[in-house]
């Protein structure tokens, strides 16, 4: 038979299935104990590997070892995707060049940028590219390289060396996960981190675009420091994890609604 405080953990797995985050206060109203208890179990379950705690409270562990196909992504989370390509949409001026990363969200932002004639639009994106090529008149390049099938992008050292020959005032950046406990941004492959990593180096602005799926996930690789972006656009589903984080980091996110 399970002990008191086994039952109360294996309840916790089982919200973690349910909800993206679980802060301490959650915790503490829903089982009626005291935030040294919920900090304990938390403790506990992180040591046995079933969750991973961050700033006032845990996600659940999801590692993202492989990317899902562009068409199995594309009706994920769609209304919040939408959603931050809205925004996303406003932040970018008359006259920008504009990098778009491979993606289902950078897809959404894309779709909003079709017809502002105003803008250099490049991306290694396939899907993108031909979403921006539906209407003449823009001014748009396509990244060449390595072809992959699984998020139809180019990616490589062809790829990389295609994207250093320009300068980029922003860049749409997508990401397979955000740990906000690291302050760090991944993605799935090493050849996928290294792409990203070359389109900051040419942007003045990085902009990350993730809905909140990706904050509940642990991925392979490092892109880079949240502190080291120009901003993260999400949704309201992350309020949760973001009011929990540090000040610095905080400043970092706007919320889509």
């Amino acid at each position: 038979m399970l002990n008191a405080a086994q039952d109360r953990q294996a309840k916790i797995i089982e919200l973690l299935r349910e909800e993206s985050f679980l802060p301490i206060g959650r915790l503490t109203e829903h089982f009626q104990i005291s935030v040294a208890t919920a900090r304990r179990d938390l403790g506990e379950l992180e040591e046995v590997g079933l969750l991973r705690r961050t700033h006032g409270g845990a996600v659940g562990i999801n590692q993202v070892a492989q990317d899902k196909t562009n068409a199995a992504r594309a009706v994920w989370n769609q209304p919040q995707k939408v959603a931050i390509a809205s925004v996303v949409s406003g932040m970018i001026v008359d006259g920008d060049t504009v990098l778009l990363d491979a993606g289902t969200t950078a897809l959404e932002v894309a779709k909003k940028l079709v017809g502002r004639k105003s803008l250099t639009l490049i991306s290694n994106g396939l899907d993108i590219v031909a979403e921006l090529a539906r209407v003449e008149g823009q001014s748009i390049y396509s990244v060449g390289g390595e072809y992959s099938e699984t998020n139809r992008s180019f990616r490589g050292p062809l790829a990389e060396h295609f994207i250093r020959q320009f300068n980029v005032d922003k860049l749409i950046l997508n990401a397979a996960s955000i740990d906000v406990d690291r302050g760090v941004i991944c993605t799935s492959t090493p050849v996928n981190a290294s792409i990203a990593r070359v389109m900051m180096e040419v942007s003045r602005r990085t902009i990350v675009v993730a809905d909140h799926s990706k904050f509940t996930k642990s991925s392979l690789s490092v892109i880079g420091k949240i502190e080291d972006v120009g901003v993260v656009v999400t949704d309201a589903g992350i309020k949760s994890i973001i009011d929990a984080a540090p000040e610095k980091l905080r400043k970092k996110f706007v919320i889509a609604n």
